[in-house]
């Protein structure tokens, strides 16, 4: 349960880095987008969020959502129900550093060749990399089903201000509600 109350806030840090979020969606292709006006938060099973974080991610969602004219209700018969999860991953990365020394090749006294002596040296650190996922979900009340989901993910940064993180992840937010409400091809 700690890891899951550490997930949430760790998250936020996502949003620090200078490097843009990889960005995916998706939506069921039968869903009549034009009808939905109102929605709901609900919490998905088994989340345990720091409140602090939570009230900032769902304030940006409302945000997105409002731009898009989606007015939030607490009714039970709003036409979506909103809920986001945040995970953490980590990838380790290996940098190594090779340097050459010595000479290569020439020729010695009395015009006699040597070939190149010397020695390589490489050296090679390892550091821990932690990786955010920001998934949001819609889902249509009658049919209890989602409607559209949108990813984000982003490598963290933990030196990152509040004011940054903030200021990152509406914008994570905006991109991944770029393409909402999805447009029929024909």
């Amino acid at each position: 349960m700690k890891l899951i109350r550490w997930l949430a806030p760790v998250f936020l840090l996502l949003c620090g880095m200078a490097a843009a979020q990889d960005i995916r969606y998706n939506y069921d292709k039968s869903a009549d987008f034009s009808k939905y006006k109102t929605y709901k938060w609900v919490e998905m099973k088994n989340s345990d969020k720091d409140a602090m974080v939570d009230s900032q991610i769902k304030s940006a969602i409302d945000a997105e959502l409002a731009k898009k004219g989606l007015t939030k209700s607490d009714s039970d018969n709003a036409d979506l129900y909103v809920a986001y999860q945040v995970a953490i991953n980590t990838e380790k990365q290996v940098n190594t550093f090779s340097s050459d020394f010595g000479y290569g090749g020439g020729w010695g006294y009395y015009g006699r060749g040597y070939g190149g002596m010397g020695s390589t040296t490489s050296t090679s650190t390892t550091s821990t990399l932690y990786v955010g996922a920001l998934q949001v979900d819609l889902y249509e009340v009658p049919k209890k089903q989602a409607v559209f989901r949108a990813v984000a993910t982003k490598t963290l940064d933990p030196k990152a201000k509040p004011e940054k993180r903030q200021k990152n992840l509406a914008k994570a937010l905006e991109k991944m509600f770029k393409k909402y409400p999805p447009t029929a091809k024909g």
